[in-house]
């Protein structure tokens, strides 16, 4: 038989215990110390690698800029007066005369503020009624917007949001928030449905909806000159600019937002002008400021 080399263990007096065997590295320990020179630099490289990328993801790229705006550093965009939020049953119950008394963003007061509305053909988001109600009771100049689903025909979402989205003079144009296309349909075919819900509304209510979209989705999907006519507000996070090339009238720039009488977070947006140029655009403008100042 092989000899099996072994060690004697003495106790505190200096006698001898017995032979105790050796023990052998395990096999994960083993298997590093064959590795050649070479793997160890590979190694160490991707080490370093992996944690660039995520010094980079943390603290400077998209991820970084909602991180810290999470802790009180929002990103404001750079000349732009007009501040506004975008609201949903997501804010829950919202403390109204604290957000109107001391709801500030960079330091300017809100002045306009969108409302979820509807979903689909079948869902009035449950906050809504109470929101609309309060957001002009307090002095807001609101909008209420509709998410367009991939389940229901254009036809359908664009009645129902008519039947429970009751614009009135002095509120924003009503909003199509689209974000997602249906697998089963073409992108001439969603385009054409997209379209219709336009159609509808704007002949109910005598005004061209907005269109609420990420900028690529809109390039990618929406980027026919039919569109062009519609005011568009666009969503775009945790940047400096707009990196958009069209015109665009709002800006959803972050969705970390923090504002007294709203508990957790939400989304601040800006407008592409002044209070007047948006009082222009709501409904019954022409009534309410005179023909000769509308086409000033």
């Amino acid at each position: 038989m092989p000899h099996k080399s072994t060690t004697h263990k003495k106790t505190t007096s200096g006698r001898r215990t017995g032979p105790v065997p050796h023990r052998r590295p395990n096999v994960f320990i083993r298997l590093l110390q064959r590795l050649p020179g070479w793997a160890w630099w590979t190694g160490g490289i991707a080490i370093v690698a992996v944690y660039v990328y995520f010094f980079y993801y943390i603290f400077v790229g998209p991820f970084g800029f909602r991180w810290r705006a999470l802790y009180g550093e929002v990103n404001y965009p750079d000349g732009y007066e007009i501040h506004g939020i975008d609201i949903s049953h997501h804010q829950g119950t919202i403390d109204w005369r604290t957000l109107r008394e001391r709801g500030l963003i960079n330091e300017t007061p809100i002045r306009f503020i969108m409302i979820k509305a509807t979903e689909g053909a079948s869902r009035v988001d449950e906050n809504f009624e109470e929101n609309f109600r309060e957001a002009r009771e307090y002095g807001f100049t609101r909008g209420a917007y509709h998410f367009y689903s991939v389940y229901s025909p254009a036809e359908q979402q664009a009645a129902f949001y008519i039947k429970h989205a009751k614009l009135e003079n002095g509120d924003l144009p009503p909003v199509l928030d689209v974000e997602h296309k249906p697998n089963h349909q073409s992108d001439e075919a969603f385009a054409a449905s997209v379209l219709k819900w336009l159609d509808i509304v704007e002949k109910h209510y005598g005004v061209k909806p907005i269109i609420y979209t990420y900028y690529k989705f809109k390039t990618r999907y929406l980027n026919d000159s039919v569109f062009d006519s519609y005011p568009y507000w666009i969503a775009h996070y945790y940047v400096d600019k707009v990196e958009y090339e069209g015109p665009w009238k709002f800006w959803q720039h972050t969705d970390a937002g923090r504002l007294p009488g709203i508990k957790g977070e939400v989304d601040f947006n800006i407008y592409n002008g002044s209070f007047y140029d948006l009082r222009k655009m709501t409904i019954g403008a022409r009534e309410q400021i005179g023909e000769d100042a509308y086409a000033d």
